[in-house]
């Protein structure tokens, strides 16, 4: 199933989880908790439905819906009498009032004998602002579910408030195991879509690693082949999935979607997103900002270097809900009215400059996770470095720690074009910056999409190189 393709290794870590549940049955608190988080459409809960429907193991899947507490409450019972669990009708015949009743009898309706599995999905939108559902969670876990052999599983899209509900000084700390499920990586979308190193990273950037965009890409189809035929329907994922994560993360006014749209549209610094996003204050600003940060939307990162710098740069970090506010977003009415084409060719037009900067954190990434390799030591921390004027930019900077290093390790460029290799001219910049840098003789690396026309490097990565980062 394509929905599984790079996901082995979080299906193993459940299958344990639920194998040490078995082996505790008949002890005294044999449940276990798994809190499982991710952005919106990258798979949680098909996931975890296939884990339960693969385990053999009776189960209810349960998903708030964000309503009412009444209708949540409603829901369940009405998930409760398509469970598998034996004695789900307790749940359905109960028609509980609140979670208090709820995990009451949620538990008499848990297996005694055998490992069960209970999911609870979209727990953020049960989350109350007072803490009153996670102690009533918090009670039920102590008190009755883990004495039952159930292996409970918590999702949340909502990244921050998932992390807070296993943090220090709340109801639920340390009842449970961290999970985290992120996009397909490169690799994993490569093999998916039957595509070549380069053209995977294309793939990358434009679907995000989603697995509902990656499963619309026809099996070794190109890039435009694809954008193509997506941009003529506009209810495919590639339209469809940005608006509906946005519209689930923020209300329709709220002014942060004005921040992130600036972000989005390749604004970096404070200053410019302010103008951006309609001469925004400076407070107000700075209030959305770090909400995006808090729900992992917007990155906000400091160049790598000796010394201390108050020079911030901002970026989306999913590529594909960047490439999304730049250029997809603001075309639905075109493509709504059939022109597609027009989308396209604007997007031709971009597509050079856009993915420069968009596969830069990728590339980090990938260098981060495959040093040390012969070539490089290994570094705790891939980055990069700007000066305000950006006068002085270096794509690549490995140092041991960020923003301002003890040890800077390499410095490197990305130069990441069809047809032009990384040449002397690439070369004598890098090395122009470096002195701008330190006056250390650092390694220096070229990292090019189509290899490398001068010597004096001391390595160079391309496509394969830095796939190879992600094992399959």
């Amino acid at each position: 199933m394509v929905d599984f393709v790079g996901r082995r290794h979080e299906m193993a870590t459940l299958e344990r989880e639920l194998q040490k549940v078995t082996a505790g049955v008949g002890g005294e608190r044999p449940g276990r908790c798994v809190m499982l988080r991710g952005r919106r459409r990258v798979g949680k809960s098909r996931l975890v439905e296939r884990f339960a429907e693969r385990s053999g193991a009776p189960f209810l899947f349960y998903a708030a819906t964000g309503a009412s507490p009444a209708d949540d409450l409603a829901r369940l019972a009405r998930d409760a009498q398509v469970s598998t669990l034996p004695s789900a009708g307790l749940v359905a015949a109960a028609r509980p009032q609140s979670w208090d009743d709820a995990f009451d009898v949620l538990a008499a309706a848990l297996p005694t004998d055998r490992a069960g599995v209970l999911v609870i999905d979209e727990v953020p939108y049960l989350m109350d602002p007072d803490g009153a559902f996670e102690g009533m969670l918090q009670r039920a876990w102590d008190r009755v579910l883990e004495t039952k052999p159930v292996l409970l599983i918590l999702i949340g899209s909502d990244l921050s408030m998932m992390e807070a509900l296993n943090s220090y000084g709340r109801p639920f700390h340390q009842r449970g195991r961290e999970m985290v499920l992120g996009p397909l990586n490169p690799a994993e979308v490569g093999q998916m879509l039957g595509l070549g190193p380069a053209e995977a990273f294309d793939a990358a950037l434009v679907t995000g690693g989603l697995p509902l965009i990656c499963a619309e890409w026809p099996h070794g189809a190109g890039l435009w082949d694809f954008l193509g035929e997506a941009l003529s329907d506009p209810v495919s994922a590639l339209l469809v999935s940005a608006e509906r994560s946005l519209a689930a993360e923020f209300p329709p006014q709220a002014q942060a979607r004005a921040v992130l749209a600036a972000v989005g549209s390749g604004e970096r610094t404070f200053t410019n997103i302010a103008r951006a996003a309609g001469g925004i204050g400076a407070t107000p600003l700075q209030r959305s900002l770090e909400l995006l940060m808090e729900k992992r939307i917007v990155a906000g990162e400091l160049p790598v270097s000796l010394r201390p710098s108050k020079d911030r740069r901002y970026r989306v970090t999913d590529p594909y809900l960047r490439l999304w506010l730049h250029l997809l977003g603001p075309s639905m009415d075109e493509i709504e009215r059939g022109r597609g084409d027009l989308t396209l060719a604007r997007i031709r037009e971009n597509w050079t400059s856009w993915r420069g900067r968009a596969v830069e954190p990728l590339i980090r990434e990938a260098l981060a996770r495959m040093l040390p390799d012969g070539q490089l030591p290994a570094a705790r921390v891939v980055g990069g470095y700007w000066t305000r004027t950006n006068d002085v930019e270096i794509d690549v900077v490995g140092a041991d720690r960020a923003p301002v290093a003890k040890e800077l390790l390499f410095v490197g460029s990305i130069k990441w074009l069809e047809q032009a290799p990384f040449d002397r001219r690439d070369l004598a910049a890098l090395l122009r910056h470096r002195a701008a840098l330190t006056d250390q003789p650092l390694p220096v690396v070229a990292v090019s999409r189509s290899g490398v026309d001068c010597q004096g490097l001391d390595a160079v990565y391309g496509p394969g190189d830095l796939l190879a980062a992600w094992p399959l």
